[in-house]
């Protein structure tokens, strides 16, 4: 493997790792070179995206190499962040956002229980457009936060309260389905959620 190669791979493993990062010596082990010659790769590569003004950046901190956005460009990832209606939202996304519409206040385990996959992703989506957030705590272990919508939600799906939210659809179970029926969640999104 030649060194255009290996920068390829340190490239895709600091994506895959992160905010936390590779150390060098992490580097060094997966790609069975010496730590010097990764440190060297590290630096390299953290040149070339420089050189090529590309929008990422790579930068060390506390001995970890990660990518990160450049500084230079924030103010178009928050007006990319602050107006949810610009930006569609994924099929995990809805889904996480009826469940929180329809049973709130939710945790997040509560969420993923009627969903039946992880929806960290799907949830921390909907925080990052302003559609739910923390509402407060629910009692119990580690007292997980409890999720609702919010302003922009109703303003984003034109409702004026949450009361004028249709009967729960047919695909949000009830507390009493059994559990095979809950496979049937979410095959067909609500005309609410469809894009006009």
């Amino acid at each position: 493997m030649d060194a255009s190669e290996r920068k390829a791979v340190i490239e895709g493993l600091l994506f895959v790792s992160g905010s936390e990062g590779m150390e060098a010596k992490q580097v060094g082990l997966i790609l069975d070179i010496s730590v010097e010659d990764a440190l060297d790769l590290l630096y390299d590569l953290q040149t070339d995206f420089n050189r090529e003004k590309r929008g990422l950046q790579i930068v060390e901190v506390a001995g970890a190499f990660q990518l990160t956005t450049r500084p230079e460009h924030v103010p178009f990832y928050e007006r990319y962040a602050y107006e949810p209606q610009n930006s569609a939202l994924s099929q995990a996304a809805l889904e996480t956002l009826a469940i929180v519409a329809y049973k709130q206040p939710i945790t997040r385990a509560g969420i993923e229980e009627v969903r039946g996959v992880k929806s960290e992703r799907a949830i921390n989506t909907l925080i990052s457009k302003q559609l739910i957030k923390g509402v407060g705590r629910a009692e119990g272990p580690g007292r997980p936060i409890l999720f609702g919508t919010t302003k922009e939600f109703l303003e984003y799906f034109g409702l004026g309260a949450l009361s004028e939210l249709p009967p729960p659809p047919a695909f949000v179970p009830s507390e009493d389905l059994e559990d095979e029926e809950e496979h049937m969640l979410f095959q067909t999104p609500p005309d609410l959620f469809r894009d006009e």
